[in-house]
């Protein structure tokens, strides 16, 4: 159901910026919308993880220096079926891990230095499960694409103000249709971060179930979730808002704003679905 979900909302978010090329030049700025989405997803793809770890200031460690962070990485891939993927570790005392990588063949998880200070074995086990879920299922790239064309269609939007302040179209047939290019400015921008925040808590329903069975123990993940969402209310990360919805929990500040553009499922129906399984 997760699945499906998240291709309707990934057509959705894709419709939604091709309608916005249609919008501010008509056909043609269909093909420029296109264009512009196809070399984005390319920049995307081959260098989302490295921007992921370089924005988190996450650094590789190696089995020397991190032996047992290794080995249960080792052996949860292993069960998983995919490259071991590589190790970095975020020098920050809030507990809390993410993935990056295009494919499980490029893949790198990372957690936190608080994060040994809190979960115990099993519970780290849970989380590094649900992180190599996200690999195996490919859901990095699924969010650095929905995450591109959410931004590009912010640009399109600024290209259409812009357009308004200096006369834009006056031809509706070339695709100039002022009302609809202020509905664009106003909505678009915001449908689509509404629309990339839905897909992200998609996915992360089912890292959980992937990553509990992947790990072997569905309690033991939902204990880790319980404490490492306390942990982050009570000191939340600094970390650039772009990066938040890779992490396992959400990392930031619970204002109320917060709280109605999350890009992560209550942690109550996250831990209720996890106490279920069997």
């Amino acid at each position: 159901m997760n699945t499906a979900k998240t291709f309707i909302l990934m057509a959705a978010l894709t419709g939604l910026f091709l309608v916005g090329g249609q919008i501010l030049g008509g056909p043609q700025g269909v093909k420029f919308a296109l264009v512009m989405a196809l070399g984005l997803n390319f920049f995307a793809y081959w260098n989302s993880d490295k921007v992921a770890l370089r924005m988190n200031r996450a650094q590789e460690v190696s089995e020397a220096e991190a032996p047992e962070l290794h080995q249960i990485v080792a052996r949860l891939a292993d069960r998983a079926g995919i490259p071991k993927p590589k190790v970095y570790v975020v020098n920050n005392p809030t507990p809390n891990a993410f993935a990056t990588g295009r494919n499980p063949q490029h893949a790198a998880v990372a957690v936190t230095t608080g994060i040994m200070d809190v979960l115990n074995r099993e519970e780290l086990e849970g989380v590094l499960g649900h992180e190599l879920a996200h690999v195996k299922n490919r859901d990095i790239l699924i969010s650095s694409i929905s995450a591109v064309l959410a931004g590009a269609l912010s640009q399109l939007a600024t290209m259409a103000q812009w357009s308004m302040m200096f006369g834009g179209r006056r031809n509706s047939e070339e695709g100039g249709n002022g009302l609809a290019t202020v509905v664009m400015m106003m909505i678009a921008p915001l449908a689509a971060s509404m629309i990339q925040m839905a897909i992200s808590r998609s996915r992360e329903y089912i890292a959980d179930a992937d990553g509990a069975h992947i790990a072997g123990n569905p309690r033991a993940l939902a204990s880790a979730l319980e404490k490492l969402s306390g942990a982050n209310i009570q000191r939340p990360m600094d970390v650039n808002p772009a990066s938040a919805q890779m992490y396992i929990v959400n990392p930031l500040s619970r204002g109320i704003l917060a709280k109605l553009f999350t890009t992560h499922p209550p942690m109550e129906e996250r831990i209720r679905r996890l106490l279920a399984m069997k």
